[in-house]
């Protein structure tokens, strides 16, 4: 499929960003990055949720939910899979960092296809040297800023024999406490618990991480370093797109696929159809 994009300054269709918007200067806004299974956006409560504190951290206005929701349906248009991502800046302002008061806020919405299908033995992970700042203010929230996660994904490139087998990276903050991959977040198993880094000074706080915390007896957050991850009895990413991935080495550390995370991903497919169709579908492909 080829990306569809749709705009809106306000609620009014545009035809594109406007060069003064605050979003393209200085990364002034917030996005969601959502899953569609069955023409449906998937967990869109919980990525409204998590929009709407964004807006208020930043003091930028919330657009309506109806009109997101509409807009995203038609934009679905009851397509079978695909992701669906939403953006929101703050809008068009005068030259420097001062926040308009009356600006209207600039709505952008893409569907694309999903991502492909993640190795079954596992993913195969690297220790990432560029680290994460840590700014409460921002944390947890999914602010435009990602030039972090850019600098340390620049770190290996698939094109390269050398870390080509590498599927993604975790990252510390300025501390050397370990908080997450560039795109997902991170649960070891320790003592029979699943266990993610907090996100109170960096970090976001990621639609699936929440749903574990949620809902898997023993999960909970805990400060861990490099070595708690890689003494741990089982590894594993999540995101709201891909779900819950398995970890089968980080440096020199391998492990076998563990039956918790066969359990954790049982569990979630059982709450939510769009991942036991990747089940499914991981499934088909052997």
């Amino acid at each position: 499929m080829i990306p569809i994009w749709r705009l809106w300054r306000g609620d009014a269709r545009v035809d594109a960003i406007d060069p003064g918007d605050r979003g393209f200067a200085y990364g002034d806004g917030l996005f969601e990055t959502i899953l569609v299974h069955r023409g449906v956006p998937v967990w869109w409560d919980a990525h409204m949720a998590r929009l709407a504190l964004g807006c208020a951290r930043l003091g930028i206005p919330n657009p309506h939910a109806d009109f997101l929701r509409h807009q995203a349906d038609a934009l679905i248009d009851g397509r079978a899979r695909g992701v669906l991502k939403l953006i929101l800046t703050r809008g068009v302002g005068a030259r420097g960092y001062a926040p308009p008061t009356d600006a209207l806020s600039t709505v952008a919405m893409c569907l694309s296809d999903p991502p492909p299908l993640p190795p079954r033995a596992g993913l195969t992970l690297r220790w990432c040297a560029t680290p994460l700042a840590i700014q409460p203010r921002l944390a947890g929230i999914k602010h435009l800023n990602r030039l972090e996660q850019v600098l340390a994904r620049a770190e290996w490139s698939d094109a390269d024999p050398d870390t080509s087998s590498i599927h993604e990276g975790l990252m510390c903050d300025t501390s050397g406490r370990v908080v997450a991959a560039t795109s997902a977040n991170l649960f070891v198993l320790r003592d029979g618990r699943w266990l993610t880094p907090p996100v109170a000074d960096c970090g976001i706080a990621g639609i699936c991480r929440g749903w574990i915390l949620d809902h898997i007896q023993g999960a909970g957050e805990a400060t861990l370093s490099r070595a708690d991850v890689e003494s741990a009895d089982a590894v594993i990413l999540c995101n709201a797109v891909r779900g819950i991935l398995a970890v089968a080495a980080v440096g020199q550390r391998r492990w076998a696929m563990h039956e918790a995370v066969r359990g954790l991903r049982a569990a979630l497919a059982l709450a939510e159809p769009a991942f036991a169709a990747i089940e499914s579908a991981a499934s088909e492909s052997l």
